[in-house]
């Protein structure tokens, strides 16, 4: 079966080979340079331990410095899956999503016909760039160079114009013999609905080559001169040459300048594009007028695998970056994604350049979110979180865009990436949490006040809180799983002493990742001894989840009963503050009533202690001071007399 020639030049640019090669091999990442598309791994033609097998991504070939074999994609895929030609071909035509010409004898003829095509399409390029010389395009001269583009700028980019007339391209076409049938194929020139002479599609434009990958000019971008024209900026008709959403401009030299080490940059439009590379920032492209494709997007990471997407700082910029993060999300990969370079408000590249210069681009490019971070702002900024249902919402959203990731590697990262950015929105004073200064951490600022002004705290702290705490912050340690049942118990949790409050902000933020991971960031974090004493505690080390780690049902139990526990005893000491503060005046029947209700609701917290103690013995220090708590409760309530407010 012979293919069309213009066929497998389209799949190979379609196509990268360290992704066919990648599926066979493992890369040597401290040898390759994923950035230049340089990559290595051991042979899969022959036995060895060292990286001696080189992709040249760019080029499109391999080769093995041990066996000598070399060759592309096709033949990658011929040795590797012992196929012939027309089957390796048929296997990456699938893979690139392009479809296996029929048998055609007219394919040579197509192939010729293509070729013609770009020799016309060089005609015009010429015609448009003597027609911006010539004494009609004084006008887009003066616009050219009032935007900072100089003739070399203008010539090296192929500039033009387009009189503003209705045949002045058709005639000068035709006058060389080009048929009027491949001036109209060419997008050049429209039929005429009036049965007329068809009429040039670019009249009174600047005009802007669109070249591929290999530098043939395959269609034209114009900006109107009149600045009543309702199409500012046109492109040419889809043709045989020209598929918009597969071409980037500037591609052919964006991608060699990439090569070279240079930050991928894409813009919004041509003139940015020029602005860029006229300043140094020579790998800059930009899509044909429309949103970002997804085969576009494809393309781009084909020339680097991080590309800086550089939108217009207003509101339509914003929507744009949103599209092209829905866009890219299911299509992630592994060391593929993007990041966002959001202009100052009103103004684009090329505005930035001429008024701050290549510096304040530079900058903005250094400092581009990721793609997780354009991901929250959309969903955060502006917005208030004062309600659980309003929390939830957002929970939801950002469940539903993370579950677009197909990876679900990339997947996990991303949770975790949004959990510590919810973090940091929703507890603002403990997403900073200071480190430890020789041993010793600073005091914890969570603490509320009824708690601290409590008659029940001892010393500053309530032993059987902290007690409690201790057990719940070493059953969610050893069965970190079950923290998303807990986790706005857990957020509550006040936590007086510095060392559970920073346990706590710790578990919150690593738990998901499991218990190796919790583990090493807590040591990490604070050391090895905050947890060694934690666990070791008599009254943690006798509790089931430590006796048994990993067991969620004995941790759920576990963190559900101590978390009720402490419920009731807050609710105690918030009836105690304001029945202090209320006794400061004039004790009345209210006030009693209350803390009669609050007796009975210690004293159902004292029995249900009662009924568990010989699973959650407390140890006799433990037992010691709920006896004297009891004591001092009693002797409180023991000076009133309770009775029901009357109504």
């Amino acid at each position: 079966m012979s293919l069309p020639p213009g066929f497998l030049e389209e799949l190979q640019s379609r196509l990268s080979l360290s992704q066919v090669v990648g599926r066979k091999v493992i890369w040597d990442m401290r040898k390759s340079n994923q950035a230049k598309g340089d990559m290595w791994a051991p042979c899969p033609f022959h036995q060895e331990k060292t990286a001696s097998f080189h992709v040249d991504d760019r080029k499109g070939f391999y080769y093995c410095f041990g066996c000598h074999a070399k060759g592309d994609a096709i033949s990658f895929v011929r040795e590797t899956e012992n196929v012939d030609f027309i089957e390796a071909v048929r296997l990456l035509a699938a893979e690139a999503g392009m479809t296996m010409p029929e048998r055609d004898p007219q394919a040579q003829a197509k192939a010729d016909r293509r070729t013609q095509m770009t020799e016309v399409m060089e005609q015009a390029v010429k015609y448009f760039g003597l027609q911006l010389r010539a004494g009609a395009g004084a006008t887009a001269r003066d616009y050219l160079r009032g935007r900072g583009l100089d003739e070399a700028t203008q010539a090296r980019f192929d500039l033009g114009f387009a009189p503003d007339g209705w045949q002045g391209l058709w005639d000068h076409l035709t006058a060389k013999g080009v048929a009027p049938e491949m001036i109209v194929a060419c997008g050049l020139a429209k039929e005429s609905s009036k049965g007329g002479k068809p009429y040039d599609t670019f009249r009174n434009r600047i005009m802007f080559p669109i070249r591929d990958a290999r530098g043939r000019c395959i269609a034209f971008g114009g900006r109107a001169m009149d600045p009543d024209d309702p199409a500012k900026y046109l492109n040419s008709p889809e043709t045989e040459l020209f598929d918009k959403s597969r071409t980037l401009y500037n591609h052919g030299p964006a991608r060699e300048a990439a090569g070279k080490g240079r930050p991928l940059i894409v813009a919004e439009g041509y003139m940015d594009v020029i602005a860029l590379v006229a300043a140094g920032f020579e790998a800059a492209v930009a899509p044909l007028g429309t949103a970002v494709t997804e085969h576009q997007v494809e393309m781009l990471w084909r020339i680097s695998p991080e590309p800086v997407i550089a939108l217009d700082g207003d509101t339509a910029g914003l929507r744009a970056a949103y599209r092209v993060v829905d866009l890219a999300l299911p299509l992630l990969e592994a060391g593929k994604s993007l990041r966002f370079a959001l202009m100052p408000e009103g103004k684009d590249p090329d505005d930035l350049l001429r008024s701050d210069g290549p510096g304040a681009v530079q900058a903005l490019i250094e400092r581009a979110l990721p793609m997780v971070q354009v991901l929250w702002q959309r969903e955060t900024a502006g917005r208030n979180f004062d309600s659980p249902e309003r929390r939830a919402a957002l929970d939801k959203v950002l469940r539903d865009r993370i579950k677009l990731i197909r990876d679900p590697s990339i997947r996990g990262h991303y949770g975790q990436a949004i959990k510590d950015l919810r973090w940091q929105l929703f507890n603002p004073r403990r997403s900073h949490t200071p480190r430890a200064r020789g041993g010793k951490w600073p005091p914890s600022e969570t603490a509320r006040a009824s708690t601290k002004s409590s008659m029940l705290v001892a010393s500053g702290q309530d032993s059987e809180t902290h007690l409690r705490e201790a057990v719940i912050l070493a059953a969610l340690i050893s069965c970190p799983a079950v923290l998303d049942q807990f986790e706005v118990g857990i957020e509550r949790l006040e936590c007086c002493d510095p060392v559970h409050a920073r346990l706590r902000d710790l578990i919150l933020r690593h738990a998901p990742a499991g218990v190796e991971t919790l583990r090493a960031r807590i040591v990490e974090a604070m050391g090895e001894e905050p947890l060694e004493k934690l666990l070791a505690l008599p009254h943690v080390a006798i509790t089931p989840p430590v006796r048994h780690p990993g067991d969620a049902d004995l941790a759920e139990r576990t963190l559900e009963e101590e978390l009720n526990k402490l419920s009731a005893q807050r609710g105690l000491r918030a009836e105690l503050s304001e029945a202090s503060a209320d006794m400061a005046g004039l004790a009345d029947e209210a006030v009693t009533w209350r803390l009669g209700q609050a007796a009975e609701a210690r004293n159902r917290a004292v029995r249900s202690q009662q009924e568990d103690r010989a699973e959650y013995d407390l140890g006799e220090n433990g037992a010691r001071i709920r006896r004297q708590e009891k004591q001092r409760f009693e002797a409180l309530l023991g000076t009133i007399t309770f009775s029901k407010p009357k109504r």
